[in-house]
């Protein structure tokens, strides 16, 4: 966890593909009781500290992590995801060249709670919640595909099952059809910023995350136009 922004009401961090936003059933530490530890050692604070969590990260995802320092930035963080106004861009290493450079996908997506998993259709069925995202390719190797990605809606699983859902399996994600697992576990997507006003101020704020300490990563963010 890397610190990237921090004021009075909010404090954004870098996650890393290993770390859960939340308490699971892993019983493993999650960020949201590591920014509290942050904050009691940065502000010598002996006893409870305020820490929020307004969206999530798959445990195999890195990036950009928002959290509320304070119950009224909470609130109005959460009715600004549930209204769409926080800009959040991904950008994601997939096996295959992508059908188009860029391209607008939809489609019906349904979750299988038992196996913690999405199905995306072409056509609406019943239960199932449109998505839409935005993807553009930015870079590539001899191997693989840097691609950068807008979200309309924030759907379970949402950029996974779509890309795969075209063909475009994330590197490393054996749930959707990655062909192999990353060696550390991660999967090769990574929420790279977000932007919005912020919810007591009104400023604009704007923060990226750098990529994974990875060589890949690297080699295709050098080479991004």
């Amino acid at each position: 966890m890397t610190v990237l922004y921090e004021d009075n009401h909010l404090i954004i961090v870098n996650k890393a593909s290993s770390e859960i936003v939340q308490g699971d059933k892993t019983g493993d530490k999650p960020m949201s009781e590591m920014v509290k530890d942050y904050l009691r050692e940065k502000y010598n604070k002996p006893g409870n500290v305020f820490c929020g969590v307004t969206h999530r990260l798959d445990r195999p995802t890195s990036g950009v992590v928002i959290f509320a320092k304070t119950s009224k930035a909470l609130t109005r963080l959460n009715k600004m995801f549930k209204d769409d106004e926080v800009e959040k861009v991904y950008w994601a290493i997939v096996q295959n060249r992508p059908p188009k450079k860029e391209d607008i996908l939809t489609h019906f997506l349904i979750k299988n709670e038992r196996i913690n998993k999405s199905s995306a259709f072409d056509i609406e069925k019943p239960n199932t919640k449109k998505a839409i995202l935005h993807y553009s390719l930015i870079a590539q190797s001899d191997n693989y595909f840097l691609l950068h990605v807008d979200l309309e809606t924030g759907r379970h699983h949402q950029i996974r099952v779509q890309l795969s859902r075209v063909g475009c399996p994330i590197k490393g994600d054996l749930k959707y059809g990655a062909k192999r697992s990353n060696r550390d576990g991660s999967i090769s997507l990574h929420a790279r910023s977000v932007s919005f006003i912020h919810p007591v101020s009104l400023q604009k704020i704007e923060v990226e995350a750098p990529v994974p300490d990875d060589a890949l990563w690297k080699a295709l963010v050098q080479s991004v136009k």
